[in-house]
């Protein structure tokens, strides 16, 4: 396992006010909104969620990035655990010609308002149980969904991604270094349910059997 950080150059570009986020809203209620995964979380007032998520092309350097890094090509079959709308996994198709893209998501309205050139390749679901089997896809990837899992259900869902990866897979989640990150991440997430340290992460990925590479996304 290796400590990969895909986002970390785009994530700096993100300004974001922490305290505004706990004293501008009800935001025990903003999160329950957000847990519920429809319309008020992708396309809805910022307090809710993204605040509007549409495509504008910005993950495809990411992609680049990941296509560079575990040498996709043509033929290959990713899977996107937690797809949302499916900018990332389209974003594969542009990169790299020629791959076969699969993904998951618990939103119904993120799969409906999916990028229209992948929402064939989509499914309903959720981590814990995934329908494809053993060492199906070329390459795993998960970005900002595991965390949402109590530890009991995280369990199952990394073991899953296991499962049905070969030797390629990258998990990335929300964690912290420091007492400081610590609190920003605790005062901007709406849907956490795991809030472990990088360590704890690592732990744990040790812990279930995890052998793909991770990363993390951090709030300085």
């Amino acid at each position: 396992m290796d400590e990969i950080n895909f986002l970390e150059k785009y994530q700096k570009a993100t300004k974001r006010n922490y305290i505004q986020r706990v004293v501008e809203h009800d935001k025990a209620e903003c999160a329950a909104v957000a847990k519920e995964w429809g319309r008020d979380y992708w396309d809805g007032d910022r307090q809710y969620g993204y605040g509007g998520y549409s495509y504008d092309g910005r993950w495809l350097p990411i992609a680049q990035d990941i296509v560079k890094h575990y040498k996709l090509k043509p033929g290959d079959k990713i899977l996107d655990i937690g797809c949302g709308k499916a900018f990332l996994l389209f974003e594969f198709t542009q990169a790299m010609p020629g791959v076969e893209v699969a993904g998951i998501d618990i939103s119904e309205y993120g799969l409906e308002h999916a990028k229209e050139e992948v929402r064939p390749y989509l499914k309903h679901g959720d981590a814990k149980t995934l329908p494809w089997e053993d060492n199906t896809f070329d390459f795993v990837y998960s970005i900002n969904t595991f965390h949402n899992l109590e530890v009991n259900e995280l369990k199952n869902a990394v073991q899953e991604m296991e499962r049905v990866g070969k030797n390629k897979k990258w998990l990335c989640i929300e964690s912290y270094r420091n007492e400081s990150e610590k609190t920003n991440l605790l005062y901007w997430q709406l849907t956490c349910a795991s809030f472990y340290n990088r360590e704890e992460w690592e732990w744990l990925y040790n812990e279930w059997g995890y052998t793909g590479d991770y990363g993390f996304i951090f709030f300085e």
